[in-house]
């Protein structure tokens, strides 16, 4: 009796680490990701916005926002350079740069033995150029600069843990996290330019639809990975078909959605709980959505309710993930 609950003790004791450092893993890697997101999406648009002579420059800012999930707390004061500084500076909002760099900072704080030093050091470096003293005065010079530094950070932080961590279960929930937040924000944007955007066909040939084009590709470090596929011939449906249902592209939904399943079924074989029906179920979902659509379907039909139900569908597997790895019960660890 006496070893029996010793046993569970110790489950219990386990079972509480796993989903505190799965949760901390898992966030510090969307943040990262989001923070990479605006800090792209905000330097494609400051660069659309010196071609002013075809759509209101608040039209294209609140794109922008709409974008990153339509932060509507922040409101349109007139000077487009304030309001990109809040974006990147500003921790009052969730989607500024400083806010999920801070975010991702200290989640790794709290699992600070799981990940590497090399790790640690760039997340750090990250960290500290965003709050120096000098980052603002860089940014005034320089906005482009300033905002590719930031994703450079974020790049060289994820190259390196995939380099240096061993690629067990902390790093899949990592894999998780990105992939995750990458697939929900390129449905979102999708969804956006489609509703504004591609539904405007009388637009098709003109030079704004051709500039818009290229951003919302560049928006996804996509522009050269899909003139491989399709030549540099920019039409909207190539873009839907190559951002929807590439497998090949990692920032294409189809490629991060099999990553996702991976990640879940690398969790599982590698002495993680095994992966419910529930789980498995609403990942696979997704999965053949994706796998057995044609672009021609997917035009034919409710195009915006497609994309929107993709949404729909990763903010229902990041619940799951939530319900079976880190606020699972006791009872169902001992059931494993």
């Amino acid at each position: 009796m006496g070893s029996a609950i010793g046993i569970r003790s110790r489950v219990r004791e386990s079972s509480t680490m796993l989903s505190r450092v799965a949760d901390s893993l898992y966030w510090m890697s969307r943040y990262l990701e989001r923070a990479e997101n605006t800090a792209r999406q905000l330097d494609v648009t400051m660069t659309l916005m010196l071609d002013t002579g075809s759509v209101n420059v608040e039209e294209r800012w609140r794109r922008l926002l709409k974008s990153l999930g339509d932060p509507t707390e922040m409101e349109w004061s007139g000077s487009i350079d304030s309001m990109a500084r809040e974006l990147v500076f500003d921790s009052a909002y969730p989607i500024s740069v400083t806010f999920c760099v801070n975010g991702a900072r200290e989640n790794a704080r709290q699992v600070r033995e799981e990940i590497s030093s090399e790790q640690w050091q760039r997340l750090n470096r990250l960290f500290h150029q965003i709050h120096s003293p000098h980052a603002q005065a860089q940014f005034s010079n320089s906005i482009n600069e300033a905002l590719t530094s930031i994703v450079d950070g974020i790049h060289l932080f994820q190259g390196v843990g995939d380099s240096t961590m061993i690629h067990g279960q902390g790093w899949q929930f990592i894999r998780l996290g990105r992939y995750l937040e990458r697939a929900y924000a390129t449905a979102t944007m999708l969804e956006v330019y489609q509703e504004e955007l591609f539904a405007h066909p009388e637009r098709d040939h003109s030079g704004y639809q051709y500039l818009e084009l290229v951003g919302l590709l560049r928006c996804c470090t996509a522009f050269e990975g899909y003139c491989q596929v399709y030549t540099a011939d920019i039409l909207p449906d190539r873009i839907l078909e190559f951002l929807l249902l590439n497998r090949d592209f990692p920032h294409a939904i189809r490629y991060c959605v099999e990553t996702i399943r991976s990640a879940i079924d690398s969790i599982q074989h590698t002495g993680g709980r095994r992966s419910p029906d529930e789980i498995t179920a609403g990942i696979g979902r997704l999965h053949a959505m994706l796998s057995f659509a044609t672009i021609e379907e997917i035009l034919a039909g409710d195009t915006g309710a497609f994309l929107h139900n993709i949404r729909e569908q990763c903010l229902r597997i990041h619940e799951l993930i939530y319900r079976y790895y880190v606020h699972y019960s006791i009872q169902s660890a001992l059931a494993v």
